[in-house]
């Protein structure tokens, strides 16, 4: 059996695993434990009652968290001529065209969110198969397939934040760094849950939303109080 270590213990000893919390406290007792050595990110998870083998059950989506994730993300953009120009100047860390895609597929994949026009999706779409898998794969909904690169390359910087259930039902994300004030967080969080709860599929019935929890990288879950979350 892996032994726990003393701060683990600390952290187990100040948080009731059976009661759900709301919002303000549990954000306290997620700040007030032990800090791990390096910048710790806030993580949600929402457990929906969806059922992932309904194409019309899936919840996808983007949002622009107030103030952003803390996240400092690298931006591809595949475009070409004017856009490609258009990308270099709104900061865009790597821009190409057909060279850059036979790159991706041959494994060279070194950043985290990847734009691209319309005219260069057919091209993007012979390599679908390797950057699907890595939810890295262009998507007019959720802005990352469009002619204006300029918009789409600040709102990422910003923190956007793209969101997809996984096949269990679960969406998680990272709605903020630690260090962000205890406000920031409320707010981050709020909007993310507020952007799931508009998501909800017409094809739900009755209990949408099943289990909130958030937890620091390095910490364990604390369960929300979902009627609390909603409410407010």
């Amino acid at each position: 059996m892996k032994k726990i270590s003393k701060k683990m213990k600390d952290i187990y000893s100040k948080i009731d695993k059976e009661r759900n919390y709301n919002l303000d406290e549990a954000i306290d007792l997620i700040k007030n434990s032990p800090a791990a050595k390096f910048e710790e990110t806030l993580d949600i998870a929402i457990n929906l009652s969806l059922n992932a083998g309904k194409t019309d059950q899936s919840v996808r989506g983007v949002i622009n968290l107030p103030h952003g994730t803390g996240k400092n993300i690298r931006i591809a953009v595949v475009a070409k001529d004017e856009n490609a120009s258009k990308a270099r100047e709104s900061g865009a860390d790597i821009v190409g065209d057909t060279d850059f895609i036979k790159s991706i597929e041959s494994g060279e994949i070194n950043f985290d969110r990847l734009i691209a026009t319309p005219d260069m999706m057919p091209q993007l779409a012979k390599i679908g198969q390797i950057l699907g898998p890595k939810g890295l794969m262009p998507n007019p909904k959720l802005g990352t397939v469009t002619n204006d690169v300029s918009k789409a390359i600040k709102d990422a910087k910003k923190g956007q934040v793209q969101f997809k259930n996984d096949k269990s039902g679960i969406i998680h994300a990272g709605v903020g760094k630690l260090s962000f004030d205890k406000e920031k967080l409320r707010d981050n969080i709020k909007t993310f849950f507020e952007a799931i709860l508009k998501n909800k599929p017409e094809g739900i019935k009755g209990s949408y939303v099943k289990r909130v929890s958030i937890a620091s990288t390095m910490g364990i879950g604390i369960k929300l109080n979902v009627a609390d979350l909603q409410k407010n």
